[in-house]
């Protein structure tokens, strides 16, 4: 767990988001359609993070955050650094979709390759053309083990 709380405020600085004062989610929800794409492009990013594929991964972030990691190599090599339960996951959950704010968000439960699980919390943005992308992932701990 000591690990994982550096990784979270690394998260928190690199993708800052704007959380109510309450931070208690709102009574939002998404339709199924929307919730089944989402996760469809969190699926789609863990793939194509097993197969090393930077410009894949990439494809499935949003404006905001390609504009803090401009190329692919800059963006897998930050995954790579500081969310491995992300970017190697043993175990894959989806967990609960909410609005924080006007936000969507899909938390996942992660078992990394060392057992140990996170919760990723994903911020997700509708683009202009209607599609998902991840604006940003949050890694939150957990002190669950799996063995």
């Amino acid at each position: 767990m000591s690990r994982l709380l550096p990784i979270f405020l690394l998260s928190f600085m690199m993708f800052p988001v704007v959380w109510p004062a309450s931070a208690q989610d709102t009574e939002e929800v998404l339709n199924a359609a929307d919730e089944a794409a989402i996760q469809d492009v969190i699926v789609s990013q863990m793939e194509a993070f097993k197969r090393d594929d930077a410009e894949a991964a990439y494809a499935f972030a949003a404006p905001s955050i390609k504009s803090l990691f401009p190329t692919p190599e800059v963006f897998i090599r930050m995954v790579q650094q500081g969310y491995w339960p992300v970017y190697r996951p043993s175990e894959v959950t989806f967990v609960e979709a909410s609005f924080v704010g006007t936000r969507p968000v899909q938390r996942v439960r992660i078992v990394g390759e060392n057992g140990q699980t996170v919760i990723a919390a994903y911020i997700m943005e509708r683009q202009e053309d209607g599609n998902w992308r991840i604006s940003g992932c949050y890694l939150l701990p957990t002190d669950e083990i799996v063995s």
